[in-house]
């Protein structure tokens, strides 16, 4: 079995790491666009030109299936990646998880890049999805290029001036960027209030990884230990992991797969993963 998964950065980390925990034995090839983002202020057309050569170099690998672990690729790319890539690739977007979280009734924030803040896409989706619930949506600008410099003082601050914009009653949060959820408990402990109850957050890593198998019509069988092959591509050129990758957890996992490197590609093995996740902290 082989997943191929795709966004502008690092961000497809969360959903890389869901899957393997689920199918250790899946193949996994990572495609991103290092040289293209932020595909935020991109127009949608530039979006949609820029993932559909993302994709290709995915789909050259010949995966079973296609993850679009990106929420801005998932709003404007999604049609025509699906019209390209099936039925002979199974393509699975990725969306803001807002019906599981106004299910829980109380106040719902949803954290996303300035551009979705406010958008018709995430208007839309509260109004389909929010189920009444009192919904608001705080923009949280800087926060994904940080993660992705794993740029630990930018982190601390952006996290912080989202929280400072989020209501202080809200005790779930929806994460409507991949990269949020690599830094998901410094989210929670930013917003969590001494007394209250505890803070829900809502991903979409898990519920993609998981829609993935069942369009494939496989079933989670989790390990010990991976033994699927890693194939990483940058821009459209076999790569090993980026060392930013290693200052978070999901990379740190993902790094412990066997690789497929193409030669005179080097990239960071697991040994050095705590070292390279303390350099980046620094």
């Amino acid at each position: 079995m082989k997943i191929a998964l795709m966004d502008s950065g690092i961000g497809l980390l969360a959903a890389a790491a869901a899957m393997r925990r689920l199918r250790p034995d899946a193949d996994l090839v990572l495609s991103s666009d290092p040289d293209g983002m932020p595909w935020g202020p991109r127009t949608p057309d530039d979006v949609t030109a820029h993932a559909l050569a993302v994709a290709r170099s995915a789909a050259a690998h010949r995966p079973d299936a296609l993850i679009v672990a990106c929420n801005t690729a998932s709003v404007h790319a999604l049609p025509a990646l699906r019209a390209e890539l099936e039925p002979r690739i199974p393509v699975i977007g990725t969306v803001p998880a807002i019906k599981p979280a106004a299910a829980g009734g109380g106040p719902v924030a949803i954290w996303a890049t300035p551009a979705t803040t406010g958008s018709p896409y995430q208007r839309d989706l509260i109004d389909r999805f929010g189920g009444g619930a009192e919904v608001t949506g705080v923009p949280c600008p800087g926060l994904a290029d940080a993660i992705q410099a794993a740029d630990e003082p930018a982190i601390d601050a952006t996290v912080a001036a989202a929280a400072d914009l989020t209501p202080r009653d809200v005790r779930t949060v929806v994460l409507g960027c991949t990269h949020y959820e690599l830094v998901a408990e410094r989210i929670r402990a930013a917003l969590q209030q001494p007394g209250a109850p505890a803070l829900v957050l809502h991903g979409s890593a898990e519920a993609v990884a998981a829609q993935a198998l069942r369009r494939i019509g496989a079933e989670p069988a989790p390990a010990a230990a991976p033994t699927g092959v890693l194939s990483v591509i940058l821009s459209g050129r076999p790569a090993g992991l980026p060392a930013e990758a290693l200052a978070y957890a999901e990379g740190r996992l993902l790094a412990r797969s066997r690789t497929d490197l193409a030669p005179g590609v080097t990239e960071p093995v697991a040994a050095v993963a705590d070292e390279t996740a303390a350099a980046a902290r620094r």
